[in-house]
Order: C-alpha cells, then sequence, then structure tokens
C-alpha cells in the first residue's frame, strides 16, 4: 500500500497553519505530516512539537522561498506520494484517497491536482486545470479562474498542462528522476518549471476535479509591490530561458522588450507606481547578467515582511 507524505511550508503564519493541521487531523488519517517553518520571525516549532506530537516539524533560521522551504520537506519525506500543499489551504472529505488513486491506477501520471476553490467564497473555482504555456508571449491560463462553479468542471480526471503550486501530488520516483523544486525563482513560476521537468522525465500532469480543496487566498488580484512585480517579470524570461525552444525564445525577447516593457511602464507611470519601473529593469538586467541556474536573487530577501 502507498504511503502519503503532506509538506506545507509556513511563513509567519502559525494560526494559518494550524488551521490547516486541524482539517488535515478531521479529514485524513495515516499520513505523515511535515511543517517547515521557512523563517519566521518566532519560531513556532517548539511550542507545535509539544501541540503536534504525531507531526514532523523542521525549521529553516532563512526564508528559502516557496521552492527551498517544500525541498526541505522532500528530503525529509518518507511517504511514496508527496503531497504538496499551502498552509492556507483546507482538506476535504476523501481529498487524499481520490488522489492516491489516480496515481495508484495510472503509472504514468507523475503529479496531480484537485480542483481549488476559493474558501470564502465556495461558490467560485480558482483551478480546474491549465492551458499550455505560449512560450512567444510567456503566457496561459488557470482553467475556470473566478468562475461560478455550476458542474461545469465536475468529472474531469485526465491530462493538464500544469498541476497548481497551492495543491499537488507527485510520486516520489518523479521527484528522484526530475529532481528538485528550482530554488533560483523563490517566488513564482517555480512549480511550473518543474511541472516542465517532471513531464520531460516521462511522467504526465492530471487534474482531478473529484478532488477538492479549499484554499484562503483572495479571490481579488493580490496586493501589488515591488517584490512581486520583481518576481513575476524577472522569473516570467527565466521560465523562457529554461524551457522554451530557441526560436520561440528569441520570439519572446523581443515580444518582452519592445511591447511589454514600455506598456508596462506606461501603466506604472499612470498608477503613479513610479518605484516599479527600476523593478521592471532590474528584472531583465538580472536575466542578462545570470546564468539560468544562477542563485542569486538579485532582491534582498531579508526585506520581506
Amino acid at each position: 500500500m502507498k504511503t502519503v507524505s503532506v509538506i506545507t511550508v509556513n511563513y509567519n503564519q502559525p494560526k494559518v497553519t494550524e488551521e490547516l493541521l486541524a482539517s488535515i487531523a478531521l479529514k485524513s488519517a495515516g499520513l505523515e505530516v511535515i511543517v517547515v517553518d521557512n523563517g519566521s520571525k518566532t519560531d513556532p516549532t517548539s511550542e507545535w512539537k509539544t501541540k503536534y506530537p504525531s507531526v514532523k516539524f523542521i525549521r529553516s533560521e532563512n526564508n528559502l522561498g516557496f521552492a527551498g522551504g517544500n525541498n526541505l520537506g522532500i528530503k525529509a519525506a518518507a511517504g511514496d506520494y508527496l503531497f504538496f500543499v499551502n498552509n492556507d489551504t483546507e482538506f476535504t472529505a476523501g481529498l487524499i484517497d481520490v488522489l492516491v488513486k489516480v496515481l495508484d491506477d495510472n503509472g504514468t501520471v507523475g503529479m496531480v491536482s484537485p480542483k481549488i476553490k476559493y474558501y470564502n467564497d465556495r461558490s467560485l473555482i480558482q483551478y480546474a486545470g491549465y492551458t499550455p504555456m505560449n512560450y512567444y508571449t510567456g503566457r496561459n491560463s488557470c482553467i475556470g479562474l473566478r468562475e461560478k462553479d455550476k458542474g461545469q468542471y465536475d468529472h474531469i480526471t485526465g491530462p493538464t498542462a500544469y498541476c497548481h503550486g497551492a495543491a499537488m501530488m507527485i510520486r516520489k520516483e518523479a521527484i528522484e528522476k526530475a529532481g528538485l523544486m528550482n530554488e533560483n525563482f523563490f517566488l513564482y513560476y517555480e512549480e511550473v518549471d518543474w511541472c516542465e521537468r517532471i513531464k520531460r522525465a516521462g511522467y504526465q500532469a492530471w487534474v482531478c476535479t473529484d478532488a477538492l480543496i479549499w484554499h484562503k487566498e483572495s479571490v481579488s488580484v493580490g496586493k501589488k509591490s515591488k517584490l512581486k512585480e520583481y518576481f513575476m517579470n524577472r522569473n516570467r524570461i527565466l521560465f523562457i530561458r529554461r524551457n522554451a525552444p530557441f526560436f520561440k525564445k528569441m520570439t519572446f525577447y523581443v515580444y518582452f522588450i519592445l511591447l511589454v516593457s514600455p506598456r508596462n511602464i506606461l501603466a506604472y507611470i499612470k498608477d503613479k507606481n513610479y518605484n516599479f519601473i527600476p523593478m521592471l529593469l532590474k528584472a531583465i538586467w538580472w536575466n542578462f547578467t545570470h546564468s539560468k541556474n544562477s542563485n542569486n536573487l538579485g532582491y534582498p530577501i531579508n526585506t520581506i515582511a
């Protein structure tokens, strides 16, 4: 019988993480649960070890980003299947069993995500799959995003372009073949890059909408910040550098420099976000001056709140 390790990363959100642990305890049993504290200002792990003796806690003194935190969890996991979940998710009944059955029954499937719905507006879908990446523009679409759930994506189990980083179950053997998450992304695009590598290792990415998880992420677009603008632009370029065929890559560079960048700068000026302009230029310059495997993030990570 296959075993499952649940891995989540906490960063300055102890209450949210405890709510996740409570939902796991209520909805699932017999799991290895691993929580990585990713350099929180106050270390919660000592208290947690007393409060949750069956959970494995790992403390990093530094914020390693989404990829780095999850990689610590991978190294400690004993499960045949690893279920990566954001700490602001909550489990539903049958979630684990349905995803396990997908992997058990389909040996070429390396990773699978459930349907994801918004916790605070449970009528709305966040994810029911992804469309393929357009390498000319570095864009793709999330299927079902902010749609009312009227059953239009019910009972779908099959291939999708990408799994969703908020909830994805992956075979350990697929990770062993593809390697760990690439930590030089830090924020954004890291799970999409990982999906590409897992597919290149010979596996498929699937979605199963018979499984459901709630996500507490806001329905509205997240607040803009210099950090977000930097990493979204830097990593969009980096993802294309790492994954696109040569001609599409060259086309993307021209498109991004001549169309996207001027358009973004005009939007920054219109919205009076003048401090975003150097972040965009810095993101572009990083990609000119660093290899696609560089771990130099080019941003003072200790400024993250």
